[in-house]
């Protein structure tokens, strides 16, 4: 069973998640962003994990400690759910359009953290939603996942489309990452026999 449960309680923020890596997509996110609702609800779907969030940040000061708190303990529950990373299939690309926006995404579930993210926006905001943030919670998730992590949207003029893409290609990413190489499922997939050690 590859499941992950994060309480993170700070001044700024109470939050509880929980991931399930071989889950169906389901989601129940309340993080009052509703703009980041939306794309944790799309990263699940697109995952198949099922993923909980529950969070209360503060939300009359900025979306900042919210957003990123949220990416460090998904990301944190991630890292715990895939255990010692035996049988995953460990790096996956995906190529992901979102109408006039196509984002690349490449990962390695490597237990090294690592971000690179190529990404610019039009605007300073998706509604209420900062844009910078975006790259906030990619580098929060990546971080304390463990994971190599490279996301470039080569194109794109609507900054909802944009961010999209980047959640989207995320989640295929990481279900073809997480899943489990039936011709080497008892093995951990490197030449040295770990993996982020």
């Amino acid at each position: 069973m590859r499941k992950g449960a994060v309480k993170r309680t700070t001044k700024e923020t109470d939050i509880d998640v929980s991931v399930d890596l071989d889950g169906a997509g389901l989601s129940k996110i309340e993080t009052g962003i509703g703009f980041l609702d939306h794309m944790l609800d799309l990263l699940a779907r697109h995952s198949r994990m099922d993923i909980a969030v529950k969070a209360k940040g503060d939300l009359h000061i900025d979306y900042h400690h919210t957003a990123e708190d949220v990416g460090i303990a998904l990301g944190q529950a991630v890292k715990q759910a895939l255990g010692d990373l035996k049988g995953i299939t460990r790096y996956a690309d995906v190529h992901l359009p979102m109408d006039e926006a196509l984002t690349r995404v490449a990962i390695d579930v490597s237990g090294r953290p690592m971000l690179v993210f190529k990404v610019k926006f039009v605007r300073d905001k998706i509604g209420t939603f900062d844009t910078e943030l975006v790259n906030e919670w990619f580098q929060a998730f990546a971080m304390n996942a463990g994971i190599t992590l490279h996301v470039e949207t080569l194109y794109g003029t609507n900054d909802h489309h944009i961010s999209e893409s980047c959640f989207k290609a995320l989640a295929r990413a990481l279900r073809a990452a997480f899943a489990i190489d039936p011709r080497a499922a008892n093995e951990i997939p490197s030449t040295k026999g770990s993996l982020g050690n």
